[in-house]
């Protein structure tokens, strides 16, 4: 399985291992991975106070999403991963109180 990654094709595979940022999402309400969910990662700029995108993807069946960021790309800095939690609940045929879940790190 294949990944686009800031314009380039990576083996999801070593994607996983050189990712420094994962995620891992789960539906604990059914006792699942949350599979399909979609996502975006984010790097605040500090000069300009805004956050730019950095790519966007979906979670695979195991609800994780390997190499949204490679290592040569990775540079410090505070990142956030928005989920789109509302779309997520909305495909299962439920309601969501969050339309979206935001993760900030640095």
């Amino acid at each position: 399985a294949c990944k686009r990654l800031q314009g380039r094709i990576v083996d999801s595979v070593f994607a996983l291992r050189s990712s420094p940022i994962t995620t891992h999402v789960l539906n604990t309400g059914d006792g699942v991975p949350a599979a399909r969910m979609a996502l975006s990662l984010h790097r605040l700029d500090p000069r300009m106070a805004i956050w730019n995108l950095i790519t966007i993807g979906k979670t695979d069946e195991d609800g994780r999403c390997p190499g949204l960021i490679t290592s040569d790309a990775f540079t410090p800095g505070l990142y956030k991963v928005r989920f789109e939690t509302g779309q997520y609940w909305e495909s299962l045929g439920q309601s969501s109180f969050y339309p979206y879940v935001e993760v900030c790190r640095n």
